[in-house]
């Protein structure tokens, strides 16, 4: 395995980190290859868990222009739910990644304004809340987010995920007009409408965001 190592006189401690993308960087205050060689062996079990658990939970990664990411699941462009994208797909002259990439982005994005929308007015008719407005973005560490002026706003990667971790973002976000916070009385007002919530939110946590 590659381990980047950072020498760092001025840190207090040895810091071991692994990224979402398998890059294991290494920084300690400690210059000796012996130390930092029996520090290595002595995390060696920890390392090769965390690799693993992060392979697992690995975001499925699709073949741009042939396939499309859809509620967890990989599809062909020729389903005819997303016959929107492959015409313009299709229509795109200047082949590029980042082009094709940006008409997948708003592809997601008008597919959760359909999908999401509904969602939220099922819930929202449930728990008896009222909002003011819903806006979606692509973003890069938040599934969500709810403002004390009632605005709700929703990732649009969401649409790569499966229905029911949607279902809990939607009511995760809609229980903070309720609760600005994530207290025990926040949790359990969630809990009330999504019984397995606990469940969701720990598959969620460990859900990466998918990516090209």
């Amino acid at each position: 395995m590659n381990i980047t190592c950072i020498y760092k006189p001025k840190l207090k401690n040895t810091y071991l980190s692994i990224s979402k993308d398998l890059k294991i960087v290494l920084k300690t205050p400690h210059a000796s290859h012996n130390f930092i060689m029996r520090f290595l062996n002595d995390k060696e079990a920890w390392i090769r868990k965390k690799l693993q658990a992060i392979k697992i939970n690995a975001p499925l990664k699709i073949k741009i222009e042939d396939e499309v990411l859809l509620f967890g699941e990989v599809y062909s462009i020729d389903m005819q739910e997303v016959s929107v994208l492959r015409i313009k797909l299709e229509k795109n002259r200047v082949n590029t990644k980042v082009k094709s990439i940006k008409l997948y982005d708003t592809f997601y994005k008008n597919y959760a304004k359909e999908y999401i929308t509904k969602r939220v007015e099922y819930f929202a008719d449930i728990m008896k809340l009222e909002y003011d407005v819903i806006k979606y973005r692509k973003m890069k560490s938040r599934w969500g987010s709810c403002s004390s002026l009632k605005v709700l706003t929703f990732n649009t990667e969401l649409m790569k995920t499966k229905k029911n971790l949607i279902d809990y973002v939607v009511v995760h976000e809609l229980s903070h007009l309720k609760h600005m916070n994530h207290s025990k009385a926040f949790h359990a007002f969630v809990d009330s409408y999504l019984q397995n919530s606990q469940l969701l939110r720990k598959e969620l946590k460990n859900t990466s965001m998918a990516s090209f």
